[in-house]
C-alpha cells in the first residue's frame, strides 16, 4: 500500500496512511486522490460543517468495501476536534465530531470518512436548526431534469415567503436546497415548515411532485423527502464526496446553473479546478438568516382550510403527536 504520506494542512500536520490504496477502482483514485480532492476545496466543505455534528460515512476499502455510518467520534479523536453532545429519538444520546478546521475533514477522510453528513445545527444549541433543508428526490421514472424543474418552482415559492435558498446537487440525480433560518424553532416546526413547502409545490406541479411518504404512492414523480428534516437525519455536506462508482460529488450551484448543469461532472477529479476558478459559490450563505413564520402561517392555512396535518415520520421513530396512522396503504386496506 505505500508508507503514509504527512499532509500540511493550515497549522497542522495531518498523516494519511495506506495513500495508494484504491478507493474507486473504476478509475483508479485512490485514498490520497479523496484528500487532495478534500484539501483544494477544504474552506468550501468546513464552512457546511463548521461546529456542525457530523457523521461520518466511512468506506475505509473504498466502495467496493464494507461501510458503515459512525455517528459517535471516532476513537483517538484529536483534541482540537471538538464534539458536541446529541439527543436521538430513541432516547439515547451521543458525542459527535465538529469540524472548526479544514485538517478535522482531512483527518476523518484517512478514516476512509467519503461523505460528510452534518446536522442542522450547530454545536452551540443542539436543539433548534440554522437550516431548513429541501430534498427534491427523483423517483423511479425521473431524472435530473425533474428535479431541476421542481426547483425551479421552488426557487419562486421561497422568493414568496421572503427566503433564500442555495442549490446543489446530491451528486446524484436530485437536488438539496438549503435555506439559512434563525435557530428560534424546534425540529418538530422545521419539518412542518418542510411538509408546508412540500404541500405547496404538489399544489403547483400536480402530477410531478409528491409528498407521499409511501413509495407505492409516488408514482413517477420528484419526492419531497419532508422526513430529511427530522432528528437525526441528515443530507450530505456540499462538496462531499458520494460512494458510486465515478467519485461524484455534491456540488454547489448558483440558480442560473440548474438547467445547464450535468451531475455527473462535477466528481473529485473536475470539482477542485471548478473550484479554483469560481471559489465555493455559496461562500456567502451564512451572511443572513431567515424566519420562518410565513411558512408557519403557510402550515396553518394549510391545516385549517384543507385539513391537512402532520405526515408519517420514518419507521424507527417513536408515534409522535399528531402523527398519522404510519401504515403502508396496501397493507391498511389488506387488514380492514
Amino acid at each position: 500500500m505505500g508508507n503514509a504520506v504527512e499532509l500540511e494542512v493550515g497549522d497542522r500536520t495531518v498523516r494519511l496512511s495506506n495513500p495508494e490504496k484504491v478507493y474507486f477502482p473504476e478509475r483508479g483514485l485512490t485514498k490520497l486522490d479523496v484528500a487532495q480532492y478534500y484539501l483544494a476545496v477544504g474552506e468550501g466543505v468546513l464552512r457546511g460543517l463548521r461546529d456542525r455534528p457530523t457523521t461520518l460515512e466511512r468506506y475505509p476499502d473504498g466502495v467496493d468495501g464494507e461501510s458503515f455510518f459512525q455517528k459517535r467520534a471516532p476513537k483517538y479523536l484529536p483534541d482540537w476536534i471538538p464534539t458536541a453532545h446529541i439527543a436521538f429519538p430513541s432516547g439515547r444520546s451521543a458525542d459527535e465530531m465538529c469540524p472548526t478546521e479544514v485538517a478535522a475533514v482531512l483527518w476523518a477522510a484517512n478514516l476512509g470518512c467519503l461523505t460528510f453528513h452534518p446536522w442542522p445545527v450547530r454545536r452551540a444549541d443542539t436543539d433548534r436548526p440554522d437550516e431548513l433543508r429541501i430534498d427534491l428526490d427523483p423517483q423511479p421514472g425521473t431524472d435530473y431534469g425533474d428535479a431541476v424543474a421542481a426547483a425551479h418552482q421552488l426557487h419562486e415559492l421561497l422568493d414568496g415567503l421572503g427566503l433564500r435558498g442555495w442549490p446543489k446537487t446530491s451528486g446524484g440525480r436530485g437536488l438539496h436546497v438549503f435555506v439559512p433560518i434563525e435557530p428560534r424553532w424546534t425540529f418538530t416546526e422545521v419539518r412542518r415548515c418542510a411538509i408546508a413547502i412540500g404541500r405547496e409545490l404538489e399544489q403547483r406541479m400536480p402530477g410531478r411532485v409528491t409528498t407521499k411518504w409511501w413509495k407505492e404512492e409516488r408514482g413517477e414523480r420528484i419526492f419531497v423527502d419532508y422526513n430529511q428534516t427530522a432528528r437525526d437525519r441528515t443530507i450530505a455536506s456540499a462538496y462531499s464526496v458520494r460512494p458510486r462508482p465515478h467519485a461524484p460529488v455534491s456540488a454547489p450551484l448558483r440558480w442560473e446553473e440548474l438547467d445547464s448543469a450535468e451531475p455527473r461532472d462535477f466528481d473529485i477529479v473536475t470539482m477542485p479546478a471548478r473550484y479554483a476558478e469560481l471559489g465555493d459559490v455559496h461562500h456567502d450563505m451564512d451572511e443572513r438568516r431567515f424566519e420562518l413564520d410565513p411558512v408557519l402561517e403557510l402550515a396553518e392555512r394549510h391545516e385549517r382550510d384543507h385539513g391537512l396535518g402532520d405526515m408519517p415520520y420514518p419507521p424507527d421513530y417513536p408515534k409522535m403527536p399528531g402523527e398519522p396512522k404510519r401504515v403502508q396503504p396496501s397493507r391498511a386496506k389488506r387488514e380492514e
